[in-house]
């Protein structure tokens, strides 16, 4: 039998009534873009941000049409300059600060507002290690791991003015709670990605600020249909693909007649539990939303 996954029409009004919430990585189809959609529906005034033009628009769309309070931020996080920006941005729209989600990231090298050319982006596709281009590691790590960094910098010194607590979620993966084959990089900057969580929440538990990390398996997002792309030119090309391992479905997803992955509207329900005052006892934590994967 299947399991019924997460409704995105579900919602708890009034939630983040009166709150401001930062969402980086928020473009439609996105996890970020679904938790900025269903927080405003739960009352929370949301700064979208992306580098993606057409899709952070199109969730800002979606709130707007529901009646949210939302604005849209262009910006690219691994430029320090730029995530700075973006909160200086959200307090001039909204006056302060009290939850953010760091959602933005990348699975390689490429531009992700560029469409994929496997044949002549070969240097920044995933990797192992022994190939792997220094554009490619750098790239990943320029996102994934400087662009949390600048992001959680920003939020946090907002936060500490304010004086007034607050709580924040990082986008992990199950690539940093074990390894990944055939992508050195995102699996070192996802690693990154929970030490930097855990040593927040010591640093800041003290100033009432929580920080918690949420690790995904395979979730139905355009980054993970981007890397489907790949392996299965991989496939069609006779090389195979180090990235296909072993394991390739979770708990959830094998006991599912039709093996299907996560929906960002399930990694958003989780996220906005822990933005919320019922995880007010959490911090430092860094769930496995993954299924089962982590458990065998």
């Amino acid at each position: 039998m299947g399991i019924n996954p997460t409704s995105p029409e579900s919602y708890f009004p009034g939630r983040f009534k009166d709150k401001v919430l930062l969402i980086t990585g928020a473009a439609a189809g996105s996890i970020g873009g679904c938790t900025a959609i269903r927080a405003a529906k739960e009352g929370a005034k949301v700064a979208c941000v992306d580098i993606k033009e057409n899709e952070l628009q199109a969730t800002v769309d979606e709130i707007n049409k529901l009646g949210g309070d939302s604005i849209s931020v262009i910006a690219d996080v691994s430029k320090p300059a730029e995530a700075e920006r973006i909160v200086t941005e959200t307090i001039n729209k909204f006056g302060k600060l009290d939850l953010a989600l760091n959602a933005a990231g990348v699975m390689d090298g490429n531009d992700p507002t560029k469409p994929q050319d496997f044949e002549k982006q070969g240097e920044l596709l995933p990797s192992n290690i022994h190939n792997a281009s220094d554009e490619y590691w750098l790239k990943v790590f320029e996102t994934n791991v400087h662009g949390v960094f600048y992001s959680m910098r920003a939020e946090l010194n907002q936060m500490l003015k304010q004086s007034n607590g607050g709580a924040i979620v990082n986008i992990g993966s199950i690539a940093g709670l074990t390894g990944l084959p055939g992508n050195c990089a995102y699996s070192a900057s996802k690693h990154a990605v929970i030490g930097l969580t855990r040593n927040a929440a010591i640093d800041y538990a003290a100033h009432n600020i929580r920080i918690n990390s949420v690790n995904m398996a395979q979730t139905d997002t355009p980054m993970v249909f981007r890397a489907y792309e790949y392996v299965k030119w991989m496939q069609e090309k006779g090389k195979g693909s180090s990235m296909a391992g072993a394991k390739s479905q979770s708990l959830l997803q094998i006991a599912d007649e039709n093996h299907r992955g996560s929906t960002p509207w399930e990694q958003a329900a989780i996220i906005l539990f822990l933005l919320s005052d019922d995880a007010a006892n959490m911090t430092g934590a860094n769930l496995a939303t993954d299924g089962g994967w982590t458990t065998y």
